[in-house]
């Protein structure tokens, strides 16, 4: 069992090389050839999103709901799974380590930015882990110097970042959102969102005096489950003032934190519809709050993931369409099982540019 285990994992490996090779040489070959660039990673032997194409996965593509295309004006972009913290309740979780190589992440954005990407949100796994969050200074960087957004924000659980990342790349920030789900540390410890015996509030209250320095709008994430549903923020939020305080009640996603093959099993932090609504009822005087129950979160999110894959959720898991580097944003946001009514009714398009929000630093 165990040599088997091995095996598996180097062939695993040896796959996700030969996939990261093959991308680099096909955008350098691109360059040469511009007008064949995103037919060679479609041939039969291997795609750049690490998948093998066989009749048998493309005859499931072409079975699935295909929906209208859609503008992909806000896209959360997980470009890695790896994290530091183990919250328990996670439905984005490590089963790779694979990361797409800088260049072509950069080439993924361009053409999200071509079909009409307004914002980028930058998320993982924790983001700033890759290479010490320069990889993702790069991205944020090119995506507001480049390519010209009106909004790139990026989604931490803050334990890894520094000052200098600000004085580096703050400028071309808009928003950074910090997960936080509880203002005790014994909860954080209980919920996993910790590493060590590292004060998590402790770098909560740091990076939010950085985002005023270094002028990047603050916004806190919290996912209200078993643990912390009786909790009461109110004072925490108003102090720490973010510009918005997303409130997500805690969701099952098959093979990512529910299910035999699941690396967390989350059932034990999911709470009720009612049990949501009375922790919101308890925070109705605070005024930056923004809910988000299952029902309006599952398909309201362009999710890419570390191959640049639409993620579907309609069916209770994430079904991912093909990379946008093999056969463009056109074609797999098809695959997507995006609810557009439903990402303007929760609130997803917002005023999300810096420039435009006249905060006083």
């Amino acid at each position: 069992m165990f040599l088997a285990s091995e095996v598996a994992s180097l062939r695993l490996f040896v796959q996700l090389c030969i996939s990261t090779v093959y991308c680099i040489l096909w955008s350098v070959f691109s360059k040469v050839r511009p007008w064949t660039a995103g037919v060679g990673c479609l041939q039969e032997k291997g795609s750049c999103s690490g998948e093998t194409i066989t009749p048998v996965n493309r005859k499931q593509h072409q079975k699935k709901d295909v929906q209208p295309a859609t503008t992909p004006t806000s896209v959360n972009y997980h470009f890695t799974r790896k994290c530091n913290y183990k919250c328990g309740f996670c439905f984005h979780t490590a089963k790779t380590s694979f990361v797409l190589p800088l260049e072509e992440a950069k080439r993924g954005l361009k053409l999200l930015k071509e079909s009409g990407m307004e914002k980028i949100n930058f998320s993982g796994g924790e983001p700033f882990l890759h290479e010490k969050g320069d990889f993702l200074g790069k991205l944020v960087q090119y995506c507001k110097q480049d390519l010209q957004l009106p909004s790139v924000s990026i989604v931490s659980n803050g334990s890894m970042i520094k000052e200098k990342w600000f004085q580096k790349y703050g400028e071309y920030l808009d928003i950074l959102a910090i997960s936080c789900d509880s203002f005790e540390e014994e909860t954080n410890q209980l919920i996993g969102r910790a590493q060590g015996r590292k004060s998590h509030l402790g770098n909560l209250y740091k990076v939010r005096n950085w985002c005023q320095q270094y002028k990047v709008a603050f916004k806190i994430n919290s996912v209200i489950n078993t643990f912390n549903v009786d909790e009461d923020m109110t004072e925490h939020i108003t102090q720490l003032s973010p510009v918005r305080w997303k409130v997500f009640q805690c969701l099952l996603i098959d093979g990512e934190n529910a299910g035999e093959d699941a690396l967390r099993q989350a059932e034990r932090f999911v709470i009720s519809e009612q049990q949501f609504q009375e922790f919101l009822d308890r925070h109705t005087s605070v005024s930056c709050l923004v809910p988000e129950s299952n029902e309006k979160m599952r398909d309201s999110y362009l999710i890419l993931d570390e191959y640049m894959r639409f993620l579907d959720c309609r069916e209770g898991r994430k079904d991912p369409s093909r990379s946008i580097l093999d056969v463009g944003v056109t074609e797999a946001i098809r695959f997507s099982g995006f609810d557009e009514k439903m990402f303007l009714k929760r609130g997803g398009k917002y005023v999300w540019s810096k420039a435009d929000m006249r905060l006083e630093w």
